[in-house]
């Protein structure tokens, strides 16, 4: 039992890292190894300071619903965790974790409906003198397509996982 809840800790604690680095790190998409943009900026390399400048993207309601959703996720997956050790501590012999499952579930699920708005909308939501053909997605994307099955999964097994002793 105890290797199983440090399997499930150290997964929600990973699922949660990846989770954090998708929302908040610069590359969603990429046009060139100068230029990238994420849910909250488009930067460029300058060559001459060897900085990113950044600006932020222009405000649409696609962008908004990509941003609020990956922000709700990374909240659900953070409060799902103190429930779990709350639950830990304070639950009674045989009791099952489902308030830390279903919110783990609905981590998932805005993390899914996030991707699949930017996946969709993403020439709405990149909009600029660029062509979308010039570019690709980039890790943080899949990195948040990778924590969608983590988070579910994680999700289900908090469901079927009983407290003892």
């Amino acid at each position: 039992m105890a290797i199983l809840l440090i399997f499930i800790t150290l997964l929600h604690l990973f699922t949660m890292a990846l989770l954090f680095i998708a929302t908040m790190d610069k590359s969603w998409w990429v046009w060139s190894s100068t230029e990238k943009s994420d849910i909250w900026y488009n930067c460029r390399l300058d060559n001459e300071t060897e900085t990113w400048l950044c600006a932020s993207l222009e405000e649409t309601e696609w962008l908004q619903a990509v941003q609020v959703l990956m922000v709700l996720s990374a909240v659900f997956c953070s409060i799902s965790f103190l429930i779990f050790l709350a639950q830990l501590f304070i639950m009674s012999k045989g009791g099952l974790f489902y308030l830390t499952g279903v919110c783990q579930a609905f981590a998932g699920l805005t993390t899914l409906t996030a991707i699949l708005i930017y996946t969709l909308h993403n020439k709405e939501i990149l909009q600029g003198p660029r062509k979308l053909s010039s570019g690709h997605f980039s890790y943080c994307f899949i990195l948040a397509w990778l924590c969608v099955p983590l988070l579910m999964w994680s999700g289900i097994m908090y469901i079927y996982l009983r407290k003892r002793e």
